[in-house]
């Protein structure tokens, strides 16, 4: 008998015997056969449809020796303590040919919601024996769903340690009967235990559930909350809090925001050598108010680090003439390449197609880019190409064209757009690399953000499997290009190289935009697709100086809390790593130094260039 059925569950094979992830389309069910219910998955094409496996590449392990046959989740299980388990009792999960398997509820063992990648939640499934199944990704939602069939036959209990790990348990059995055997503290022949996490807090972890329990076999059944969430208190909490995550409960009310004037003056910052005299001033300027557009193309150098903030009228002139030798040094590399050897350089010749591509599409509708044969196409083209020669582990990657034709929009000259685009890289150059860890880590900082601001609406978006944020990816990328006007980007980025105030004052935009469509989302019958249709629709219909008002309301609100969660200190950049400076936009200056050392001998009057480092 049928129970339960969804399509679109991938299954992700792991598959070691080649540098190839790949999943596999398929269903998952609960049926009951001869009374024995089972949660079933197979493939597409055991139901007499054909569906191409999906791949993803992973990299092959330098670690040489024969390699287990058995699936490989890649990462050991992390419940809080696993017991020996004897042969005798261990089983099996039923697999057929290929990868479909049926496991009877009696011996399910765990559920955990996982993250192996970006933007990808998935399911782990583990039998008593201590078999993980592999895992499987619900590409159209539904674990919801899936865990309302399986409370027809089990009990689910969250882990007390990891928010993500739900521990099975037959229903027939009595509560205080259940208490302790829900510990699962030893198997039944022995005292032999294995701690994955910190052994004190997984003991004194194990031991709170027996209070925790003995509270629930007391309390009437129909107050039972196994969830914050309103919508199914039935079903188990769907929290991706990390372990040791603490809530906040000490948020006062989020203060009024003003937004100031922009910055209109500049002469009366410098000083009779040309010097900025107070660019801490100057920076609290911009970052309320922006810059008016006369200025832009002066401040701007300062922003990004092209110009010191010390530096004098003079020493700006000195170092725009070597900058300018360097960089028409670096264009002729790439302009000398005849097209017989680029035919032998796939790497340069790749680089060269995708500007080229990107280019004819990236910000068209702006007159300094419209048109055919359109000047402003080919300086963008040619600055692209030069930063290939200036950073050629990197070289170009979709996205990078969004980067600069801002920058060359205001400055409107070659070399200059050039060391402003490497000034911004320096910030953001980590979002383009191939591993995408940084991307990663900055999802995971959103969340931590989101989950202390608003853990209702973390709830909600992790009981549509789009806990991940995902859909924020492109905002975190390219910082909020495509979701803003051309001038409102001028002035959204502005206000964020002055790094105030904090270094991920991107983060809090962030939140203030989820925050400000909590109405939209919470309550409504959106799915993880129509969540992705419905942030990406929210393109050019934003307002910029309500997110900047949101975005600072947020951060004063954090801060003034008395208690605020370590994870949280650091997102803000209250905890202060040791390596908070790697992140300053000012981060050309030494650079700048030896420039200025090699054109002048008072190089001691720039012994100081960096700017000023706000927490």
């Amino acid at each position: 008998m049928l129970i339960f059925e969804k399509e679109g569950v991938y299954l992700h094979t792991n598959a070691k015997r080649s540098n190839q992830d790949t999943t596999i389309p398929g269903f998952i069910r609960v049926v009951e056969r001869a009374g024995v219910p089972a949660l079933e998955w197979s493939p597409l094409e055991d139901e007499g449809r054909s569906a191409p496996a999906v791949l993803y590449t992973k990299k092959v392990s330098n670690q040489g020796g024969e390699e287990d046959t058995h699936f490989d989740p890649g990462y050991e299980p992390d419940w809080a303590v696993i017991s020996t388990v004897k042969k005798d009792r261990e089983h099996v999960p039923v697999r057929d040919s290929g990868w479909s398997f049926s496991l009877p509820l009696s011996e399910l063992y765990s559920l955990r919601r996982a993250r192996f990648s970006l933007g990808r939640n998935f399911l782990v499934l583990t039998s008593r024996g201590g078999h993980p199944l592999p895992p499987l990704h619900f590409h159209r939602g539904g674990t919801r769903e899936l865990f309302r069939a399986l409370q027809r036959y089990i009990i689910l209990d969250q882990s007390p340690v990891d928010g993500r790990l739900f521990l099975a348990y037959p229903c027939d059995s009595g509560a205080l009967s259940q208490s302790f055997d829900k510990l699962q503290l030893l198997d039944e022949g022995g005292s032999d235990l294995r701690f994955i996490h910190d052994p004190y807090a997984t003991t004194f972890g194990g031991f709170s559930k027996v209070t925790n329990f003995f509270r629930a076999a007391l309390r009437p059944p129909d107050s039972q909350v196994y969830s914050r969430t309103a919508q199914d208190p039935s079903l188990p909490p769907q929290s991706d809090e990390e372990p040791g995550f603490e809530l906040i409960t000490c948020l006062g009310p989020r203060p009024d925001v003003t937004r100031g004037q922009p910055l209109d003056k500049w002469e009366e910052f410098l000083d009779p050598e040309g010097r900025v005299k107070n660019p801490e001033k100057v920076k609290e300027l911009v970052f309320k108010g922006g810059v008016t557009p006369p200025l832009r193309k002066e401040v701007w150098k300062f922003l990004l680090g092209f110009y010191p903030w010390n530096s004098t009228a003079k020493e700006r002139e000195d170092i725009l003439r070597v900058k300018t030798d360097e960089y028409f040094r670096m264009k002729v590399q790439w302009k000398s390449v005849s097209e017989e050897q680029e035919m032998r350089n796939s790497l340069l010749r790749g680089y060269r197609s995708l500007i080229e591509r990107d280019v004819s599409r990236t910000d068209r509708h702006n007159t300094f880019f419209s048109g055919n044969d359109n000047p402003g196409l080919t300086l963008l083209h040619d600055v692209l190409m030069t930063y290939c020669m200036y950073n050629f582990d990197l070289g170009y990657v979709q996205g990078m064209s969004d980067l600069l034709s801002p920058i060359l929009f205001v400055t409107q000259n070659e070399v200059e757009s050039f060391w402003c685009l490497t000034g911004f890289m320096e910030l953001l150059h980590q979002n383009f690399e191939e591993s995408q860890e940084a991307m990663k880590h900055q999802l995971i900082q959103l969340s931590i953000l989101l989950k202390a601001l608003d853990p209702e609406l973390c709830d909600f978006l992790d009981s549509q499997d789009s806990g991940s944020l995902c859909f924020c990816f492109r905002w975190l990328l390219i910082w909020f290009k495509r979701e803003f006007s051309f001038e409102d980007i001028l002035i959204l980025w502005e206000v964020l190289w002055t790094r105030l105030p904090c270094d991920n004052f991107h983060l809090l935009i962030a939140c203030s935009i989820l925050q400000s469509q909590r109405g939209e989302l919470i309550g409504s019958d959106h799915d993880f697709n129509t969540i992705l249709k419905h942030i990406n629709e929210l393109t050019m219909k934003l307002d910029l100086q309500s997110v900047l008002r949101g975005a600072e309301a947020i951060y004063q609100q954090l801060i003034q809390c008395k208690e605020l969660p370590i994870k949280v200190q650091q997102v803000l950049g209250l905890y202060i790593p040791s390596s908070s400076e790697e992140d300053s936009p000012d981060s050309q200056t030494s650079e700048t130094q030896r420039l200025l050392a090699q054109s002048q001998a008072e190089a001691a009057s720039c012994s100081s260039a960096s700017g000023p480092t706000y927490p």
